[in-house]
């Protein structure tokens, strides 16, 4: 997600977007590597790892290769990460089944959401100033999702849950 950000920040010249991308790109970077050096399955990981490179080097082939026109680049590549974006912050959400069943928020991360909460506002407010509507619509998901969850925060409060 950053690295694709990343894209559209440099084709759009966005130091914003440059910026903070990078520094997500770099932090996910030495996660991914932390993680590969402590896990004892290194081999899938690895495999895993190495299939999501070459998932990038073909779209950054397609993006750079095939699409000449820049703002059609620009168009494709902003819907590319707003699928992409959309998409991570419905993942949370797929446990809400298990959720309301066994009435416990356990499974969900109280500032996870917090934080979720404040970068989907804090990037829709930045597209609404920018006029982008590749910023401003895939994060709105984020703020709603973020309110569904500490709605379920509210209603199963993590102390009254019970076991599974």
């Amino acid at each position: 997600s950053n690295l694709s950000w990343l894209g559209y920040g440099c084709l759009k010249q966005d130091w914003t977007l440059i910026t903070v991308n990078t520094i997500g790109a770099a932090l996910q970077t030495l996660y991914i590597l932390a993680y590969l050096y402590y896990s004892p399955a290194k081999r899938p990981v690895l495999l895993q790892s190495l299939l999501l490179l070459a998932v990038l080097a073909v779209g950054y082939g397609y993006f750079t290769l095939l699409i000449a026109d820049a703002r059609t680049r620009l168009a494709h590549l902003g819907l590319f990460c707003s699928v992409f974006t959309i998409s991570m912050y419905l993942s949370p959400l797929a446990d809400l089944a298990k959720i309301v069943r066994s009435k416990s928020t356990r499974c969900l991360s109280f500032p996870l959401t917090v934080t979720t909460f404040l970068a989907s506002t804090s990037w829709t407010l930045y597209g609404l100033q920018l006029r982008d509507p590749y910023i401003t619509v895939p994060n709105v998901p984020g703020i709603v999702t973020s309110v569904v969850r500490f709605w379920l925060f509210w209603r199963y409060p993590p102390g009254q849950d019970k076991p599974y």
